[in-house]
């Protein structure tokens, strides 16, 4: 009989894909639409990964919970709107493919874990033909937004995966903190959009400079959680 599964868990904005002008971009209209002044892009940037009705709640504190999800529903207008003139561009991050590639050769299951709804995930991976690649794609339509395992418990249960053979991959706090309280091991990236100690203050295990140091990395972190 095998053992369960080894899992690498993906955040998807910041790790994957460096979608922060675009967010920043749609940010500022949905803010408008509103007739608020927008907020500054190093603000936007501290809330990607959140849902949207948090990210709202973190950038408008004083604004009641009815407000920011009707700012929520700004933003995805203005983000659609985006998109359908051809003006949403979310690059992946320089050897994401050849991470992804090596990490199935090795016999890993794969999944993703992000603040983007279904929709948006779904398109991101489709124009970047990596989809295939993922067991189980787990969005903010399903779950309640991170720091809260909901999404890491679900991939673990399509993979065949415990938290002992799971590693959560993120660029912020956020995910950090999902991966902590998923019981499994944590990786931070220092190319995304919270700066390394903060990951580690989080309880990042290991935080990598390069994508290409994450193959080597996981391989350790399974090591040392065993």
């Amino acid at each position: 009989m095998t053992g369960p599964n080894r899992l690498a868990i993906f955040d998807c904005d910041g790790t994957l894909v460096d979608s922060q002008a675009i967010i920043c971009r749609a940010m500022r209209e949905a803010f408008v639409a509103e007739q608020l002044p927008p907020p500054e892009d190093i603000a936007t940037r501290r809330v990607v990964g959140l849902s949207l009705t948090e990210a709202m709640g973190s950038l408008l504190p004083d604004a009641d919970r009815a407000f920011h999800v009707r700012l929520g529903e700004s933003y995805k207008r203005a983000f659609q709107g985006l998109r359908a003139t051809g003006q949403v561009e979310e690059p992946l991050f320089p050897g994401i493919v050849e991470v992804i590639k090596a990490l199935e050769a090795e016999g890993w299951m794969l999944a993703v874990a992000t603040g983007k709804s279904d929709r948006g995930l779904q398109h991101c991976l489709e124009v970047h033909d990596i989809e295939r690649y993922f067991i189980s794609l787990q969005t903010a339509d399903r779950h309640p937004s991170k720091p809260h395992p909901s999404m890491i418990v679900q991939a673990m249960a399509d993979a065949g995966a415990v938290p002992e053979t799971s590693v959560m991959i993120g660029d912020t706090s956020f995910d950090i903190g999902m991966g902590v309280n998923a019981g499994c091991r944590t990786v931070g990236v220092a190319w995304g959009y919270h700066e390394p100690q903060e990951l580690f203050d989080e309880g990042a295990d290991y935080v990598a400079d390069r994508p290409d140091q994450l193959p080597e990395i996981l391989r350790t972190a399974l090591t040392a959680k065993a």
